[in-house]
């Protein structure tokens, strides 16, 4: 089966989608500085993780995704949407023989024997979430009904647009979105931050809750698990504390903590910066190229110049160089 050939009468929107994808309209150099301004923990740990963006996906995408996520590993994960998409998407094209589906909407989630296809397929007690929540989304829930759990203030891309006035607040999207299966607070704040462009949303797991407890003191209250009690107010810190795109700021905090980026930070810290450049000179007849070397490190900057290259611009210049070389033998034969 060969896959529909594009409409090439269509506006090319790839640039536009790219920007609403990468959030590219938020200036993130003046969150970073607020942030900075605001909270001195974050001043201190930021510096290392510049250009930290949260996604724009989609929210339907993103919801199933984070349901995935579960007790899970990025590359289970990642295999498990790959198998979604492989198995229930509908084809976009084929490239080197190889078939690319899109994402499955609800209705395709929604025929009969999903569920324990997922199963045989890997999914575990996921399957179940998936099954249910596609089966709420496209037959209990009105039209549009993920999008008018949006921030009015980013809209989805290519979406059909909700009215203003019927859009949620932040609290009411995250509390209609713990109405569906396998949805906890901290899937549907992540729905919320990275689907519906709630910045003010902050997911809260172990790995924040210990960020919380180290830095920002929460380990003087008598709670030392994670409540729901607790969750609401490590969010509610963090939204007074970042404001209104607390949940990037969150996430800055979040990578700078994880091993395996904070000991690349800190092994680009102690390595020197090699810089190799040129300088080239111009006599009346003679070009002089001088290779040089730049090592910077914290405590020292040194330039070391590697090799001169002497380039005859006509026969005068031939001349220079072989009377410069003469020169620099006689002066070597001197020395000895």
């Amino acid at each position: 089966m060969s896959a529909p050939k594009p409409n090439t009468s269509l506006p090319d929107d790839t640039e536009a989608l790219l920007r609403h994808y990468f959030n590219l309209k938020l200036d993130l150099g003046a969150l970073y500085e607020q942030w900075s301004h605001a909270d001195p923990n974050f001043r201190k740990r930021a510096p290392q993780f510049k250009g930290v963006r949260i996604l724009g996906q989609d929210a339907w995408e993103a919801l199933i995704c984070f349901i995935c996520s579960s007790n899970n590993n990025i590359s289970r994960i990642s295999q498990m949407v790959h198998k979604l998409c492989q198995h229930y998407g509908p084809l976009i094209a084929h490239m080197d023989d190889e078939a690319f589906h899109d994402f499955p909407t609800p209705h395709d989630l929604t025929g009969d024997g999903v569920e324990s296809h997922l199963r045989e397929l890997g999914f575990g007690y996921r399957a179940k979430y998936i099954a249910e929540t596609a089966r709420m989304v496209a037959k209990e829930k009105p039209d549009n009904w993920l999008e008018s759990l949006r921030n009015p203030e980013h809209p989805g891309f290519n979406t059909t647009q909700v009215p203003k006035e019927k859009h949620a607040t932040y609290r009411e999207a995250q509390e209609q979105l713990l109405s569906l299966k396998g949805v906890g607070p901290k899937v549907a704040d992540c729905v919320c931050l990275m689907g519906l462009g709630w910045g003010e949303s902050v997911p809260v797991d172990t790995h924040v809750w210990q960020i919380a407890l180290r830095d920002y003191k929460f380990g003087k209250s008598k709670a030392k698990t994670l409540n729901k009690a607790m969750y609401d107010a490590v969010g509610d810190h963090f939204r007074a504390l970042w404001g209104e795109y607390a949940g990037w700021a969150h996430s800055v905090l979040f990578t700078a903590d994880l091993r395996e980026f904070s000991a690349q930070a800190a092994k680009e810290e102690d390595e020197p910066t090699v810089i190799k450049f040129e300088e080239v000179s111009f006599g009346e007849h003679v070009r002089k190229r001088k290779k040089k070397t730049l090592t910077i490190t914290d405590s020292n900057t040194e330039v070391k110049e590697e090799e001169t290259i002497l380039e005859p611009q006509d026969e005068k210049g031939l001349e220079e160089i072989e009377q410069a070389r003469r020169s620099k033998r006689l002066r070597a034969r001197t020395k000895r």
